[in-house]
């Protein structure tokens, strides 16, 4: 349910103030800790990041507004378009459940491709004890 424009809500809006109001303290303290004897340039950067995010705070609940106030037709209308992949975009895949290696039988056939991917491995790896 979509509240009113002219009615916010005021527990939110206290949230809102009393957060970035202290991100901004915060920031403050960081830049008096920097221009403090031993200030360092990590304070210098947090005094600079508090502010950012008291920032993000306030664009945070003024997005959150415009989603909240925003008609449900326009929604219904950005979900008419297609957002469902092709099937031919994907490439096929082969089922697991065709070829299953039954240990118990050397003589299966998935066993015998299996060894002989095992083998060609083998052949391709360099002999590594001399080194």
């Amino acid at each position: 349910m979509a509240s009113s424009p002219s009615r916010r809500r005021p527990a939110l809006i206290l949230f809102v103030v009393i957060a970035a109001a202290g991100c901004l303290a915060l920031g403050w303290w960081q830049w008096t800790r920097f221009e403090a004897v031993g200030g360092t340039g990590q304070n210098l950067g947090y005094a600079f990041q508090w502010p950012l995010f008291a920032a993000f705070v306030v664009y945070a609940y003024r997005r959150f507004v415009q989603l909240e106030d925003r008609d449900p037709s326009e929604d219904a209308a950005s979900t008419s378009e297609v957002r469902e992949i092709p099937a031919d975009v994907l490439p096929t895949r082969t089922r697991s459940g065709d070829q299953r290696l039954d240990a118990d039988n050397p003589d299966d056939e998935a066993h015998q491709a299996y060894n002989n991917y095992l083998a060609q491995l083998r052949a391709g790896e360099a002999d590594r004890s001399s080194t």
